[in-house]
Formats: structure tokens, sequence, C-alpha cells
């Protein structure tokens, strides 16, 4: 039996036991993630996947990292610690699922002023949630315990994803030309950017969280803490059904102005027609308590798309169908244009 102890240590702060047990506690909820590419399990130095190459041409490794942002505020006000780690692996494999790839495993990091091992468990019941979600797999992470940097009751949490595509099938937008329909697919809320403004804008403490609010049909707080949607299911299945995906742009911080871009070729804008899809009911909460210009909002918040994509005109309607498939909700928003790279609200 290996005793591995310090007194000296945990008199500085850092409780060596605390972080044994807190292991003991996500154990079995991260060996629930673990897919067949997965080798060995919790307790090494480094994750070990051994990816399937079967099919594939050209494999092409696909990464992508991210935290949560100052979200973690709400959850620290409402002792809430369960959904964040969703928000955490949807900010990374959210990215990755752009360019068609699937999420093949996930790391976390987790940084703690104090290690309390149940809270710490939680978070990590949350990632191991979002890597279910993704059908990835959680092959590793790192608990730091860091008196004197973190307050005792506050953390910080971050990660990052592997995945893969098959060069020929990746998606990148060069493909993408005047006539193709634009298709917005619905979020859960605020997802995980904008919340300095959400935060300063509603006036985020501990009594405005648990206000309740007849709009929302739930407490800000709940409203707020509603974890990021992933739509890796989403995307295999349009791509699954032979859906002509041209271009895919996750809707995170700079909202719609900065994010549509990213996927478009230098010779073609994005014209959206803002009516087209419903705009969820904490955004209008957020711009009336902020008085917020409508220019504004649609360069913070996703609006209510948390995905838009490009999609062949003739495949519209199979790429709505195959979105409900999946079981989510989507909209035509628009359509690409000739002109200069950007985007055209109207």
């Amino acid at each position: 039996m290996i005793e591995s102890r310090s007194e000296s240590y945990k008199a500085a702060g850092v409780d060596v036991v605390a972080g044994y047990e807190a292991v003991k506690l996500m154990k079995p909820h991260v060996e629930s993630t673990f897919t067949k590419g997965v080798i060995g399990t919790l307790g090494g130095f480094g994750g070990l996947f051994a990816p399937d190459f079967k099919g594939m041409q050209e494999p092409v490794l696909v990464s992508g990292t991210d935290g949560v942002g100052t979200k973690l505020k709400l959850a620290f006000l409402m002792n809430k610690h369960d959904t964040i780690g969703i928000d955490c692996v949807a900010m990374c494999v959210n990215d990755i699922a752009c360019c068609g790839a699937k999420p093949l495993f996930f790391l976390d990091y987790i940084a703690v002023g104090k290690n309390v091992p149940e809270r710490v468990a939680n978070i990590v019941i949350g990632i191991a949630e979002g890597c279910r979600q993704a059908g990835c797999a959680l092959i590793g992470g790192e608990t730091a315990e860091m008196p004197g940097f973190y307050p005792e009751d506050e953390y910080d949490v971050a990660g990052f994803s592997v995945g893969m595509v098959d060069k020929p099938k990746m998606i990148d937008g060069s493909r993408m030309q005047a006539g193709d329909v634009l298709i917005g697919v619905a979020s859960s809320g605020v997802h995980s950017n904008g919340y300095s403004l959400v935060r300063k804008t509603l006036g985020v403490n501990e009594k405005s969280v648990m206000r309740y609010s007849d709009e929302l049909g739930m407490t800000i707080g709940e409203a707020l803490l509603t974890p990021t949607k992933i739509y890796v299911k989403t995307v295999n299945t349009l791509l699954e059904n032979g859906v002509d995906v041209k271009g895919i742009s996750h809707i995170t911080g700079g909202g719609f102005y900065e994010n549509i871009p990213r996927m478009l070729p230098n010779n073609i804008c994005a014209s959206i027609e803002q009516a087209a899809a419903p705009v969820l009911p904490i955004f209008r909460v957020i711009q009336k308590a902020g008085n917020i210009p409508e220019r504004d909002m649609y360069n913070t918040f996703n609006m209510g798309l948390g995905l838009v994509m490009a999609v062949a005109k003739e495949d519209a309607d199979k790429a709505l169908a195959s979105i409900a498939a999946a079981g989510e909700t989507g909209y035509i928003i628009g359509e690409c244009v000739t002109g200069e790279k950007g985007i055209q609200l109207r």
C-alpha cells in the first residue's frame, strides 16, 4: 500500500490526500466516457489513445482548446458545479466539429484555491457528461490546488480536445458559392460567451441570481447557467445523411459579426434575415436591462443560434430534416451572395 501525505504541505494549503479522494470520486464518471481507442485508465502520466484510421485516405488530427470564462461566477454564486464542465467540453468539441472532424478524446485542467473533493468531482461529472454527448473519451486531466492564487471557494476550468477528419472530406468553406443556403441551429441560451457584459448589465450577485423571471420561466441564475449545446451529433448526422455541408461556424465570443466570416471565402458575403429565427428571451432581457444596441448584441452573443452552416440549396430540406433527427432545431436564415467577405443583417 502506498501512503502519500505531507503535513507540512497541508499546513501550506495543499492537501494531497484531498486530491486522492477527488480522483476516487470522479473515477467511475471518467471511465463511463471510455471509447474503443482508450488504453489504460486513470493514474498514468499521459492519456493513451489508439485512433482507428480504417476507411480514411489522409487522416488529419484537429485540436481545440478553451475555458468557460466568467460564467464560472454563476456557478460560484449558485453553488452548482455539475454542469459547468459541459460548457468546457462544448467550447472545444464544437470548434472541432466545424471542419467535419469527430472528437476522439478530451483532457481537462482544473485549478482551485482549495481542493474540496466533492466539488472537484462535480466539476468532472459535468465534463464527463459533455464527453458522452460528444462521443469522445475523457482520458486525463489535472487538478491543481493553488492556495493564495485563487480564493478558497473559486476555481478555473479549461480543457482541450483532439479529433480526426479525412482530409478529402474536410469542411473548409472553400466550395461555398452564391446561392448556397445558410442554416442556423438553435442554441440553449447564452452558452459560454459574453458573461462579463451579462454580469455588468444584470448586476449579477447572490440575490439577483435567485430572482424568478416570468419572461424566462425560471430564475435568472438558472437561465444563465444553462449548459452550452454540443453540436457534434448534429454535424455527424448531417454528414452521414449525405448533406453537402460547405461551411460551419460556431457562434461564440464576437457573435455573428466575428464568427460567421471565419467560414467564408473572400468573395462571399452572408446575407442573414434576423426575423428568420426566434431570439431567445434571455437576450431580450439582457438587451433591455443594459439598453444595448442591436448591433452590439449580434456582435457579442449567439442570439439563439449556436451554429450556422452553409449548404447547397438543393440540400436545404435534407439538412433541416437531419438537424431534427439529431434532436435539434434548425432554421433557414439567409443565403450566400457575391460580395466582400462579411455579413449583412437585414
